[in-house]
């Protein structure tokens, strides 16, 4: 491990730069790493979420849900709306999936991600979390 530390690889360490009057001394060979006060902390039992209506998954989540949904990625929402008579809402990106509900034509359809020919969003702002086939949708 130490030579990860020194030397020509010593870049391929991870590194922290904090700004915070908390600190963690390592061993003497490494530098200070500093953790803000109000980050890192768990502060009591995690929120339970209704993952009907919050759009949050394991890689993604709506950008104001930054500071409330821990996840690698944050997106804001691209408005859409449906373009068909109706599109069905879909618990995963597939034809067979369980349908969670359905969109009217005109219906805003704040879309989060898009891949495979489908669309990951909410219904509006407080509606439905699901996929719908990107076909059913034009940009708002």
């Amino acid at each position: 491990m130490d030579d990860l530390i020194e030397g020509a690889h010593a870049s391929n360490r991870p590194g922290f730069l904090f700004s915070s009057p908390s600190r963690i001394s390592g061993r003497p060979d490494l530098t200070e790493v500093i953790i803000p006060a109000s980050q890192l902390a768990l502060t009591g039992p995690s929120e339970q979420l209704d993952a009907a209506h919050w759009p949050v998954r394991g890689d993604l989540a709506h950008i104001r849900l930054a500071g409330i949904c821990f996840v690698p990625h944050y997106a804001v929402p691209m408005p859409h709306v449906v373009s068909v008579g109706s599109a069905v809402l879909r618990s995963a990106a597939q034809d067979n999936a369980e349908a969670m509900g359905s969109l009217a034509s005109g219906d805003l359809f704040n879309v989060l991600d898009m891949a495979g020919g489908w669309a990951w969003g909410q219904q509006g702002e407080q509606g439905l979390v699901g996929y719908l086939p990107m076909t059913a949708l034009t940009l708002s």
